[in-house]
């Protein structure tokens, strides 16, 4: 812009504030409000109302100014509004900021579409949650359009079931997982669907919690019948089968649906203290001494163990490591190239009384004795790194994961460490006889102890100080007429084995509450099995 016509413009706008100036000398002031300045945003001339009627020659030097604006350059109009704006005060800065905040105002999620940039429309709008998503839908037709298209809360549901387990699990037992995870070409229902779906998830796990908490569930009942010496040590299940160790010595493999006895695994002259199995292999220990290793699938046994001069109490294998621990004291750690393939890598002394359980991960061996402590080894290195000392009994069980660690002891107790400083976190109190099985997940924790009792946890709660202990029993949950030996639990079920010679499936999804007393099973309709 040559400077003799910015001169010229400045020199008639400040012509018409004197020319106003001159004509009204009462002591007002006059302020001179540009052309751009209006509360209305509009593409064509402005015509923003007034509050006072037009002074002077203000229309027409207004054209003037306009005509000259319009035939410029747009980095020299930018220019030329940076000297207006130098030359105002702070009342007019805080008017045209207020007009000028709606004009930058963009809805990106309309104009990208209509750029035809959709995907990125909706890829936005998918990292809403539900609530937003359905704020989101009032706001026009054209950001309904892009959630409905987009199938915005069918996404959102796949998000939810690859990230929660309870979300899995529902969508697997309520078979909706069907209709996810397919792309658009496949014939799929409308998006209404799955907004329709999504409220009814959200009341499946209300009353899934609600059950929990309320110690409402359905019972059935695997009665083993032992031949000999009655009782279930061990046990793990999947959503088809569930594997048991006994105290005969054997190894029973169930029908999770039918609870049918489907094949009886013999090998072990002991009883069958412990197992875990993955997609190929179970690995069992045994009073015998012994570890076995057998085909998940045909139940033959592929490998034999010898290595303990006591019964085997626990083991644990993941990622082709196995730690084992024993009566007579000792830790063994294994490497497992293969079923067939296992080789002792390290044995680990320490516990004064025999180790009855061991977990790991990653960076710890974790064990636990009957000595009163739990003493934390290196993974990698396989060193002892410390003990942590607080129970007044000797230790029956524990779990760890992340930092987390979580004992049940024969002084009736259950205690939580964390697991870096050693220190013991919270104190659990309310079994009457030795605590024989814990488990955890983000939410609770469930322990079985020799008094016959289940009871529920809130782990959230224990883990805060400032929660009282009377609120951190959930429920406690009585069926079993003999001590509970092995217990493990998901979302939607616990899963018990005992002295009593059953194994007690808890289910808190299928519940019928017709007649039902909270807290306590349904009439008697369990499912007996005898093989």
């Amino acid at each position: 812009m040559e400077p003799e016509m910015e001169d010229k413009t400045l020199e008639l706008m400040n012509t018409s504030v004197m020319d106003s100036q001159t004509e009204d000398r009462s002591p007002k002031i006059t302020i001179f409000k540009p052309f751009f300045i209006c509360p209305q945003v509009s593409n064509g001339p402005l015509t923003g109302s007034r509050k006072r009627p037009s002074e002077g020659n203000y229309e027409k030097e207004k054209d003037v100014c306009i005509q000259l604006f319009d035939q410029w350059s747009e980095a020299d109009q930018v220019e030329f509004v940076e000297h207006l704006i130098s030359r105002m005060c702070h009342y007019q800065h805080g008017h045209i900021n207020s007009y000028l905040k709606p004009m930058l105002q963009r809805d990106f999620i309309t104009a990208l579409p209509a750029q035809g940039l959709d995907h990125i429309a909706e890829n936005i709008l998918s990292f809403l949650d539900a609530r937003s998503l359905c704020s989101a839908e009032l706001v026009c037709k054209e950001w309904q359009r892009v959630i409905s298209e987009g199938m915005l809360w069918k996404k959102l549901i796949e998000r939810m079931v690859r990230t929660d387990p309870l979300w899995k699990g529902l969508s697997e037992r309520h078979q909706w997982e069907k209709y996810l995870f397919k792309n658009r070409t496949t014939e799929v229902p409308p998006n209404s669907y799955y907004r329709s779906l999504y409220p009814k998830i959200i009341q499946d796990i209300e009353t899934i919690e609600a059950n929990w908490r309320c110690g409402r569930h359905n019972l059935q009942r695997i009665q083993c019948r032992s031949e000999n010496s009655k009782g279930v040590y061990c046990l793990q299940y999947d959503d088809e089968k569930i594997i048991s160790g006994l105290r005969d010595n054997s190894i029973k493999i169930w029908d999770k649906q039918t609870l049918e006895c489907l094949k009886i695994l013999t090998g072990h002259t002991g009883s069958v203290l412990c197992l875990q199995y993955d997609e190929r292999v179970i690995v069992t220990g045994s009073s015998d001494s012994t570890v076995r290793v057998w085909d998940v699938n045909s139940g033959e046994v592929l490998n034999t163990l010898i290595h303990h001069n006591e019964a085997v109490l626990h083991l644990r294998f993941c990622n082709g490591l196995m730690v084992t621990c024993s009566k007579d004291r000792s830790i063994a750690v294994w490497d497992m190239a293969s079923p067939t393939d296992i080789s002792l890598r390290r044995v680990l002394v320490g516990h004064r009384a025999a180790v009855n359980v061991v977990d790991f991960d990653d960076k710890y061996i974790v064990s636990a004795s009957g000595d009163r402590t739990i003493k934390v080894w290196s993974t990698s290195t396989c060193e002892f790194v410390r003990t942590l000392n607080g129970h007044k009994r000797g230790i029956a069980c524990l779990q760890y994961r992340d930092r987390l660690v979580v004992s049940g002891s024969s002084d009736n107790t259950i205690r939580l460490w964390d697991i870096e400083c050693g220190a013991c976190l919270r104190v659990l109190e309310g079994h009457e006889e030795l605590v024989r099985c814990i488990r955890f997940d983000n939410k609770r924790i469930v322990s079985g102890a020799y008094d016959g009792k289940i009871k529920v946890w809130d782990l959230q709660a224990a883990l805060d100080p400032r929660a009282p202990a009377s609120t951190l029993c959930l429920r406690t949950l009585v069926e079993h007429s003999g001590r509970v030996f092995r217990l493990q639990f998901d979302e939607f079920q616990i899963i018990s084995s005992s002295h009593d010679d059953t194994i007690l499936i808890w289910d808190f999804l299928n519940v019928s509450t017709n007649g039902q007393t909270e807290g306590r099973s349904p009439s008697r309709t369990y499912t007996y099995i005898s093989r």
